[in-house]
């Protein structure tokens, strides 16, 4: 039987509803909860990091309401283990089962009832990672972002992928590296699009096109501390100013400097966790991020904190 989280990863254990919400509120995602007025229902929580992943299993005790407007930055891979939840999503309703999955788009309203004997394990993914892997197969990125299509596919149709999270669960309660909680991540968000349906159109470029975008990809990458002209990336792509918002839009969905800019996000991100990085305004300005204000923001939005709460946990880390 696949374990996903053993009791070596119990923060709560029969423990206050809302002293857990807190907590979910904390590392999870944001949400409201209502239980019923009688009774003090005992709530339970397992949880862990792993690399930009988060594993939860919770249960509350009593029937539960949980609410929210959007999860804006993530991503909500919901399982039930046992009991049932009553979803309520765009005036749609459908009743889940054990073994039943839902998977909570970011822009998605979410209301969701739980029965009072319901067991849930919920894997918490950032934007990022699922746009990344879809980059990396050479898919189509849409416009307003990946979307997974309301659907209720059952574990035993994706037993695989649920060994797969068992195995990232033992993982992250016996400390694996970094190189191996980041590899364990990227397949998670592969197995996702290619398992599950969604907005993606899973078409790989013509050799021609393809080609062309890999250059101008390349080179971007290998200058992304630069100020970076489209006059520059028409001349590597070898074809007109409007041809590569074109290539760039079949690609990933971007306009050239759009995308330029994410890059730039990411690599941003990614020197903040280094023990190299001396602050966030010298890692931005190196960047080409001047504005630190609209930097901050754009950094919120896409990675769920501030550039400053990347950087600061990267030195607690240092310091345990």
């Amino acid at each position: 039987m696949t374990v996903l989280l053993s009791e070596r990863s119990q923060i709560f254990n029969r423990a206050d509803a809302y002293a857990v919400s807190e907590y979910v509120n904390r590392h999870v995602g944001n949400h409201c909860i209502c239980l019923p007025p009688k009774g003090r229902p005992e709530a339970s929580i397992n949880h862990r990091t792993f690399s930009s992943l988060d594993l939860c299993r919770i249960s509350y005790g009593a029937p539960v309401r949980v609410t929210s407007s959007a999860l804006e930055t993530i991503y909500h891979l919901q399982i039930l283990l046992q009991g049932h939840c009553r979803s309520l999503a765009r005036g749609k309703e459908q009743i889940l089962q054990a073994g039943e999955i839902l998977l909570i788009n970011p822009d998605d309203p979410v209301d969701l009832t739980y029965s009072a004997d319901c067991e849930k394990f919920i894997v918490k993914l950032p934007v990022r990672l699922l746009e990344n892997a879809c980059l990396e197969q050479h898919w189509t990125l849409p416009a307003p972002g990946i979307r997974f299509v309301a659907e209720r596919p059952q574990m035993n149709a994706m037993s695989g992928f649920l060994q797969l999270l068992g195995l990232i669960c033992h993982e992250a309660e016996n400390a694996a590296e970094g190189e191996v909680q980041a590899l364990y991540e990227r397949i998670v968000a592969t197995k996702l699009l290619a398992l599950m349906t969604t907005n993606v159109l899973k078409v790989a470029p013509g050799p021609e096109e393809g080609g062309g975008f890999e250059r101008v990809r390349q080179f971007i990458e290998e200058h992304l501390t630069e100020d970076i002209g489209v006059e520059q990336l028409t001349a590597i792509a070898r074809v007109s100013e409007r041809s590569l918002y074109t290539l760039f839009e079949r690609q990933v969905g971007l306009s050239p400097r759009d995308y330029m800019r994410q890059r730039k996000l990411e690599r941003v991100h990614a020197e903040l966790q280094l023990a190299t990085a001396r602050s966030v305004t010298e890692v931005a300005l190196n960047h080409g991020f001047l504005h630190l204000g609209r930097f901050s923001e754009a950094y919120r939005k896409r990675f769920g904190e501030l550039p400053s709460q990347t950087w600061r946990r990267r030195r607690q880390q240092e310091g345990a």
